[in-house]
């Protein structure tokens, strides 16, 4: 029988089956316990931050794989530890933590280039779920698949993670990829916004059906810019991806 985590879930681990490594930053020490807790449960290393400047030092040190990484802290704001850890780990995934409930704020941490948020407070067991999800559309652990996926001129490796279309590679950031993916297992099938959010954030997206028109554009940006479009709207029902000649 597999050994389970304390979620109940198979525990991730890095390819070469080392234990996945977390950076927890935030400035409220009690907050920052309990995350440790949950996710050493998981079976990771986690290593924490109190302040922004610490964070991007204990980063640089330990090249994790995820960031869970409050908005305001006492130097420097979250947004800008993003920035600077990214300079030397342009891919590492981040989920910011923040007590502002507007959506404007919520959305500008995933336009700044972040792959999800939490609203303080906010269930462990989510925080836990939403991190695994990430870690696996990343391919940070071992639970990758390897196979290639074509539609039209159209082309994405499950595994190495790289897209091409007409031959010109495009890059693509982790939520990206994971939408691609989606829109290409069933082409030429119109999906609704909440089939959207329940496979590709993989929990009910507070709502906010808005982060799917959000990164339906950025797709379109770079799937289509110049090009026949493959990334189509069917007003009211959603979005549906076909080969450019259709």
């Amino acid at each position: 029988m597999a050994t389970l985590t304390r979620s109940g879930q198979e525990p991730l681990t890095r390819p070469d089956g080392t234990p996945i490594r977390v950076l927890t930053v935030d400035d409220e020490s009690s907050l920052t316990e309990l995350l440790s807790m949950a996710l050493r449960y998981e079976g990771w290393e986690v290593s924490t931050a109190a302040c922004g400047l610490e964070a991007v030092q204990v980063a640089r040190q330990i090249r994790p794989d995820a960031i869970v990484l409050d908005i305001m802290l006492p130097d420097f704001d979250g947004l800008e530890v993003m920035r600077r850890i990214r300079t030397e780990q342009p891919d590492v995934p981040v989920i910011f933590l923040t007590a502002k409930d507007a959506l404007d704020d919520r959305i500008s941490g995933l336009t700044a280039g972040g792959d999800d948020y939490v609203t303080k407070p906010f269930s462990l067991e989510e925080l836990v779920a939403r991190l695994r999800g990430l870690l696996r559309r990343t391919g940070a652990t071992i639970a990758r698949e390897e196979s290639r996926l074509v539609v039209g001129d159209l082309s994405l490796d499950e595994d190495s993670h790289e897209v091409f279309r007409g031959g010109e590679e495009i890059n693509l950031t982790a939520t990206e990829f994971e939408l691609l993916r989606f829109l290409m297992r069933n082409p030429r099938r119109v999906l609704s916004k909440a089939q959207i959010l329940d496979r590709v954030w993989n929990y009910d997206f507070g709502g906010q059906a808005n982060v799917v028109e959000l990164y339906i554009s950025y797709l379109r940006k770079k799937i289509d810019a110049g090009r026949t479009p493959m990334i189509h709207t069917l007003r009211g029902a959603g979005y549906v991806l076909k080969p450019a000649a259709e």
